[in-house]
């Protein structure tokens, strides 16, 4: 049986010749392929099923150029199309995908492809006066020839032109008068291929030895530029100034120019699918029974077969290239889409170079798709710099974009991002506050880390705080020694021997204390420092209680038939100071189990600044704490106050009564410096009241005695204590 099918390329001028035919004829029994229709109508499968082609879609095309576009950074485009099916929709599809890009259109504008004329001084005004710097030309090259024209007329340059495969490489327009305008011109073209064999082809043909073939003889006219003698005019009679054709001139020398034709760009889709019917046929050829892809496994009879069986074939043929990439068909009868991209470079003559810059594969992974030699490109009047083509000039970082009334969006002004929030990259569309530890810049570019400010270890202020946190210690300690070393002396007995050490010692821990105020604050420092503050206070307050109770009581004891002379005994002591005391640890422990104090970092307080603080948890419970240690003074201060005119030679209770004065001063003083001031400097106020009031209280009960120890140890006799108050010192001096 003979071959039943048909192989029909179609060129584009016979494209809308070919929509018109109904398709349900060629379903049963041809297949087509053709080499240069690229209208996107023909890849319906349910009017075209069998339609094959080596000419990718416009659709493709299409969705390169945006790629292109974008890649660039151009989002203000004008568009021309030609009034043809192949202009308006590859244009229209530029404008859709130009929208879902977030591009805009500046103009659209039609050229006529009848009566071109009539409309060519419009489009060029409009060109000429619009601020896009960028014009995508969805055309061929004879319908553009008046509107360049009119263009050269106007004098209409500094614009970069976009095309598409209907005018990129076109011999028509590279003419001199049109390289000022269209220099730099950056486009797609059809994909360029190698044909096995074609370069020794070409070195091969000759005129002399083909002489019937009339095809090759034109071909080397327009090759070399010359002419073949007409066998029936004289030599003498010719035109002398015509170059004349011998057929010794040698391809050799013009072959690798010949192999950017764009005719060969054609050709190679002709080649492609001579090549992919070829090896349908041999796949078809080649099947082996029982593993044929029809039913049962069966395959088609080489003499007799159908064409959708030669379909099957044809749908699943795959062609290796050169290059390693394949050639194949997709469910639409498309092959991948390939591009070559070109640039129009102005040579020193004038006339222009169609070069090969880069390609564009629709089928590669995202990202992969534009290749380029950026190197190689040039744009208009030879710049290297990649123009711009933009509404509004990008907002710098620290702007946003805010929308013009009634503009694109692509048409916008730049806002200075509000106090508080930054942005970090170009054409911001918002601006974004900041993380929680970190403020914006001068220029609101980046946010850049807060200071983080608390009282240092670092710092001068906690330098010196700490210093004399550490000295100071040292201090009561000292005197304890002193203490120790002299016990038996009338003196050091005669002031509640046993008292006297344990405030020393808590004077000590007072003085210590302060440290858990300085540094950053943590989870335990928080937790314990107000509540070891409180109750280490409290011990010592309790002893000077303590001390001046039994002062009073010792006194009054000394009367006759006093009911006080059984509570002139130690325990009084140790009972006052451990109920005191324990009191103050209740109302801690409850403060720390119910509302426990915590870390935080305070942002709203100083701009740009952490305030890396303890939040209390319970400011009642810090002040009850507080005013707990006020009561203490104040009952301490009032009770030496009303002892300090005892008879006694040494009478404590007047020292205590300085001590209480300068504790509740202190303590009074920093309420409302406490409360006026934030951050470090709130800290370094408690500290400061914390070390005064506790050097208060040594300095004025304790630098007394150590005088008289040290430096007047006359006076630390029994006669002395025994002069003007032996009858009270008799009482007290073994308590």
């Amino acid at each position: 049986m003979a071959l039943s099918f048909d192989f029909l390329c179609y060129r584009r001028s016979n494209e809308q010749q070919y929509l018109s035919i109904k398709s349900e004829s060629y379903i049963t029994f041809f297949f087509q392929i053709s080499y240069s229709a690229s209208s996107s109508l023909l890849s319906d499968r349910n009017q075209f099923p069998s339609f094959f082609r080596t000419m990718p879609s416009d659709d493709f095309q299409a969705q390169g150029l945006v790629q292109l576009l974008i890649h660039f950074g151009w989002t203000w485009i004008g568009l021309l199309a030609e009034d043809s099916d192949y202009g308006q929709q590859g244009a229209h599809i530029v404008q859709e995908e130009l929208t879902r890009a977030g591009a805009c259109v500046a103009f659209f504008e039609t050229i006529p492809t009848n009566r071109v004329e009539s409309n060519t001084f419009h489009i060029a005004w409009v060109i000429k006066n619009s601020t896009a710097n960028v014009v995508v030309i969805f055309s061929t090259d004879y319908i553009m020839i008046p509107l360049l024209d009119e263009l050269v007329q106007q004098r209409v340059t500094g614009k970069t032109w976009v095309s598409t495969d209907g005018w990129t490489t076109s011999t028509l327009l590279s003419d001199e008068k049109y390289s000022e305008i269209l220099s730099g011109t950056l486009g797609f073209d059809i994909n360029s291929g190698h044909v096995h064999s074609l370069g020794e082809y070409f070195t091969k043909i000759n005129p002399l030895n083909s002489p019937d073939y009339f095809y090759i003889r034109q071909f080397w006219e327009v090759v070399f530029g010359c002419k073949w003698p007409d066998p029936e005019v004289p030599l003498n009679m010719q035109n002398s100034t015509t170059v004349m054709c011998t057929g010794n001139e040698k391809l050799d020398s013009v072959y690798a120019h010949l192999n950017n034709f764009t005719t060969f760009r054609i050709k190679y889709n002709i080649y492609t699918a001579v090549r992919a019917t070829a090896n349908a046929l041999h796949d078809m050829m080649s099947c082996r029974s029982g593993s044929g892809p029809f039913y049962n496994g069966i395959c088609v009879d080489s003499a007799d077969f159908q064409p959708w069986q030669l379909l099957h074939y044809i749908r699943n043929v795959r062609l290796p290239r050169k290059d390693i990439t394949e050639v194949f068909f997709d469910k639409d009868g498309n092959p991948p889409p390939r591009y070559d991209i070109v640039n129009w470079q102005k040579w020193p003559q004038g006339t222009v170079w169609h070069r090969k810059v880069g390609e564009y594969d629709g089928s590669a992974p995202i990202g992969e798709t534009l290749l380029f030699n950026v190197s190689a490109l040039l744009w208009t009047k030879g710049s290297r710099k990649v123009p711009l083509s933009v509404c509004s000039p990008s907002c710098p970082m620290g702007f946003r974009k805010a929308a013009i009334q009634g503009k694109p969006i692509c048409c916008f002004q730049c806002v200075l991002c509000p106090q508080g929030e930054v942005s970090n990259q170009t054409d911001s569309v918002e601006c974004f506050k900041c993380p929680w530890d970190q403020w914006p810049n001068e220029k609101q570019d980046k946010c850049r880390l807060k200071t983080i400010e608390f009282l240092s270890y670092d710092e001068p202020l906690g330098t010196t705080l700490t210093t004399c946190s550490i000295l100071f210690s040292v201090l009561p300690l000292s005197i304890l020694a002193i203490f120790i070393n002299c016990r038996n002396t009338p003196i050091v007995r005669a002031n509640n021997r046993s008292v006297s050490y344990l405030l020393l010692l808590s004077l000590t821990l007072c003085f210590l204390s302060s440290l858990n105020f300085i540094g950053h604050p943590t989870k335990e420092k928080c937790l314990i420092r107000q509540a070891a503050f409180g109750i280490i206070f409290a011990l010592c307050v309790s002893c000077i209680l303590a001390k001046t109770i039994m002062v009073v009581i010792a006194f009054n004891a000394t009367k006759p038939n006093s009911d006080l002379r059984r509570w002139v005994r130690p325990q009084l002591s140790y009972m006052v100071i451990t109920v005191c005391t324990l009191t103050q640890v209740l109302l801690c422990a409850s403060w720390l189990i119910m509302s426990p104090p915590f870390p935080e970092y305070d942002i709203h307080t100083q701009s740009g600044t952490v305030i890396a603080e303890c939040n209390d948890g319970s400011q009642i419970a810090f002040w009850f704490m507080l005013g707990y240690l006020g009561l203490l003074a104040t009952i301490s201060f009032i009770v030496a106050f009303l002892a300090r005119k005892l008879p006694d030679s040494f009478n404590e209770a007047k020292f205590i009564t300085f001590s209480m004065l300068a504790f509740l001063s202190v303590w009074l003083s920093f309420i409302p410096a406490y409360l006026s001031t934030r951050g470090k400097y709130m800290v370094a106020m408690e500290v400061f009241a914390i070390l005064a009031s506790s050097f208060g209280l040594v300095s004025c009960i304790f630098f007394p005695k150590c005088y008289i120890i040290l430096l007047r140890s006359e006076m630390n006799t029994k006669g002395y204590l025994m002069g003007r108050g032996a009858s009270l010192t008799k009482k007290v001096k073994h308590i």
